[in-house]
C-alpha cells in the first residue's frame, strides 16, 4: 500500500467517534473512517459500499469476463460501437483527458506492452522480450485509437485495441465511495482503496487527516512513512517502481512501461504522488508522471489548476530526490 493513514485512531469528542469500514475489492483491500454520533449504522453504509464497489467492478475489471471493459476488449472489428455505463464513460473521459495532458505518457491501452515486458497477470516472468515483439505490440497501443461518443457507445479504430484501466480504476472507486458516504448525510470520512485516498472534511479532535506517503525503497516497511500530507475535501494516489521490478544481468527492468518508446522507465524515477480535487484524476495522472520523469512531470503539475505533487527519484548514490510543484511544499510535512 502506497499511503498509510496517520494516527489512525482517535478518540470519541463530543459525541462523535469514528467508525471503520472494511473489506476487499479490486484485487486489493478498502479502509473507510467515518466520524458520526451514535446512531451511525455501519451495517447499512457497508451494504451501501457494496452495491456501489460492485457497479465499478462489473464496468471496469479485466478479470470478469462479463464486464463492460472485458466485452469491449473482445470486439473482433473496429467501428463497432459497445453501448457503456456512465461509470465507464466518466473514466474514460477522465482518461482520455490525462492521455493528452500527459502527451501520452499515460496511456490505458499499454497493456500489451505490460504482458511483452513480462508484467501481465501472472506477475514479473523475468523476460527482456525481443525487439520485434515489442514492436508488434506497439501496434496494438495508442489511446487515440479509441472512438469515445458523448452518448455513451465506445468503438475500435484497429482490431487489436484493448484496454486495462487498473492505473485510473482504484481512484474512481475511491471517488464513488466517497460519494456514496456523503450521500448518506456525513462529511468527514476517509476514503482509501489500495493506497488510493480521499479524506473529507475532518477528525474527530478537528484537525485535518494525514496521510502518509510510503517511503519509496524496496526494504521498506508497508508502513514506513515518507513525507505526510494533511488532506481536507482532497484525494491523494501514489505510483511507484521500487517493488514491482525484476533484474536481468544487472539491469533492473520496471513494470512502468513508457507507452511511446514500448520500454520500461528509465528516468530514476521511483514514486510520484499527486494531490487533486477528485482520485480519479490523481490516481492516473500519478501514472503518466512516473513516465514523464521530473522536468516534465513538475512542470505539467505548475500548469494544472488545484492540483500539486511530488515526483521522488533515486541519485547514483542511492540517495532520494524530492522534485515539488509549487504548492506541494506548503502541504507536505516531514
Amino acid at each position: 500500500m502506497l499511503a498509510i493513514v496517520v494516527m489512525a485512531f482517535v478518540a470519541a469528542c463530543g459525541g462523535r467517534q469514528e467508525y471503520l469500514l472494511e473489506g476487499k475489492t479490486m484485487g486489493t483491500t478498502y479502509h473507510i473512517k467515518v466520524v458520526a454520533g451514535r446512531s451511525f449504522d455501519p451495517a447499512a453504509a457497508q451494504a451501501a459500499v457494496a452495491v456501489c464497489l460492485e457497479r465499478v467492478n462489473q464496468s471496469m475489471s479485466t478479470f470478469r469476463p462479463d464486464s463492460e471493459i472485458s466485452r469491449f476488449n473482445a470486439l473482433a472489428t473496429a467501428d463497432t460501437p459497445l453501448a457503456i455505463s456512465n461509470d465507464f464513460l466518466r473514466v474514460m473521459q477522465t482518461a482520455q483527458r490525462i492521455y493528452h495532458l500527459t502527451d501520452g505518457a499515460w496511456d490505458g491501452t499499454v497493456a500489451p506492452l505490460v504482458k511483452i515486458w513480462g508484467f501481465g497477470k501472472d506477475g514479473p516472468l523475468r523476460q527482456v522480450p525481443a525487439a520485434a515483439a515489442v514492436e508488434r505490440a506497439r501496434q496494438a497501443v495508442g489511446f487515440d485509437l479509441i472512438a469515445i461518443e458523448a452518448d455513451g457507445r465506445l468503438s475500435k479504430k484497429r482490431p487489436g485495441v484493448t484496454l486495462d484501466l487498473a492505473s485510473i480504476a482504484k481512484g474512481y472507486g475511491v471517488d464513488q465511495v466517497a460519494a456514496v458516504i456523503a450521500g448518506l448525510g456525513f462529511k468527514d470520512y476517509l476514503v482509501e482503496i489500495g493506497g488510493e485516498v480521499y479524506a473529507a472534511g475532518q477528525r474527530p479532535d478537528g484537525k485535518p487527516w494525514r496521510v502518509g506517503i510510503n517511503r519509496p525503497e524496496a526494504a521498506a516497511a508497508a508502513d514506513a512513512v515518507y513525507k505526510v500530507v494533511p488532506l481536507h475535501n482532497r484525494a491523494l494516489a501514489t505510483s511507484g517502481d521500487y517493488r514491482n521490478f525484476y533484474q536481468v544481468e544487472g539491469k533492473s527492468y520496471s513494470h512502468i512501461i513508457d507507452p511511446r518508446t514500448g520500454s520500461p522507465i528509465v528516468n530514476h524515477v521511483v514514486s510520484a504522488s499527486v494531490v487533486a480535487g477528485d482520485c480519479t484524476l490523481a490516481d492516473g495522472l500519478a501514472t503518466g508522471l512516473m513516465v514523464m520523469g521530473p522536468a516534465q512531470g513538475v512542470a505539467l503539475l505548475d500548469r494544472l489548476d488545484g492540483v500539486e505533487g511530488l515526483i521522488v527519484t533515486r541519485r547514483p548514490d542511492g540517495t532520494l530526490e524530492d522534485h515539488l510543484s509549487k504548492g506541494m511544499a506548503a502541504l507536505m510535512t516531514e
